[in-house]
């Protein structure tokens, strides 16, 4: 999460927030957590945010639950990018505010770090946290009120390129291993690469690879030169196909590796489960792939 808090504080953040938080991120100094999904509503809609952010004199109280907060076992985590429910007489899209919490705060409780497939994802991890009127300066209010939901836009756009970024690197990973897998046991005489069409499988695992990666270069080429808002189709899109590839190449992998592919003597387990993981984190494959069909259907209304 620190790449897109960093973009939180960098655009919208007070000179002071950024000299507190923003400077150490950027000096490798300390980490930090994004707190939104909850585990009470459907995270997938950004409006559904239940935990609360009252404001009282100086103070900002928090109430509520987030999971899934990535980072949350780091040692040096150390703040976390909050989103609550603070105006709700407004627009469902002004409803929402963020707000900064000191990882230390007095009523902020770990309340069990979170398996995937089983792993805990370590050393890092997803934690649960609960907030029991926690207390910060109102300082801490990224923005002003009501504009959890558009900080939370802009940061998730460029966050959704790094994922892509990421799995694309883990696909060429498990396409390495695979080939090398391949070339090197034998089976029937012959090595596996000769065996059930794997060549074929790598072919297509290599084509799925770079058509991923122009789809990601192009979406970030949009968002340096054109800005968040005029490259959301080609986020969502990628957001959708790159790990959708990263499940399909992965799993080759470990076709080929047989038994072994499933266990932690070689990183594939871990990548499948991080695959899997991705067409959820940062919105479902079925809100981006709503998002493409709506902007696409626009064009012709």
């Amino acid at each position: 999460p620190d790449t897109g808090n960093m973009e939180v504080l960098y655009h919208f953040g007070s000179p002071y927030q950024q000299q507190q938080w923003l400077t150490p991120l950027l000096a490798g100094e300390i980490r930090s957590v994004f707190g939104m999904t909850e585990p009470q509503v459907a995270s997938s809609d950004a409006t559904n945010m239940e935990a609360r952010i009252d404001f009282d004199g100086d103070d900002i109280v928090i109430n509520g639950t987030k999971w899934w907060s990535t980072g949350l076992g780091h040692p040096n985590a150390k703040i976390i990018v909050f989103m609550g429910l603070s105006n709700p007489e407004n627009d469902r899209h002004a409803q929402h505010s963020m707000v900064l919490v000191p990882v230390e705060s007095e009523g902020l409780t770990i309340k069990r770090m979170l398996t995937a497939y089983g792993d805990y994802d370590a050393p890092y991890g997803h934690g649960e946290m609960i907030f029991d009127n926690v207390r910060v300066p109102r300082k801490n209010l990224i923005m002003g009120e009501g504009k959890g939901f558009a900080i939370a836009q802009g940061r998730l756009g460029p966050g959704r390129i790094h994922h892509c970024m990421r799995a694309i690197g883990m696909a060429e990973h498990a396409l390495e291993l695979a080939i090398k897998r391949g070339l090197e046991r034998n089976a029937f005489g012959k090595p596996i690469m000769e065996l059930g069409g794997n060549k074929e499988r790598i072919a297509q695992a290599r084509m799925s690879i770079e058509q991923a990666r122009l789809l990601t270069l192009q979406a970030a080429w949009k968002i340096d030169n054109l800005g968040v808002k005029n490259a959301m189709v080609d986020i969502s899109a990628i957001k959708v196909v790159v790990p959708n590839m990263l499940e399909s190449v992965v799993d080759m992998a470990v076709q080929i590796h047989g038994g072994g592919g499933m266990c932690n003597d070689f990183p594939l387990a871990r990548f499948a489960a991080g695959a899997r993981m991705l067409r959820l984190a940062d919105g479902p494959d079925e809100v981006h792939m709503a998002m493409v069909s709506r902007l696409e259907l626009r064009k012709y209304k």
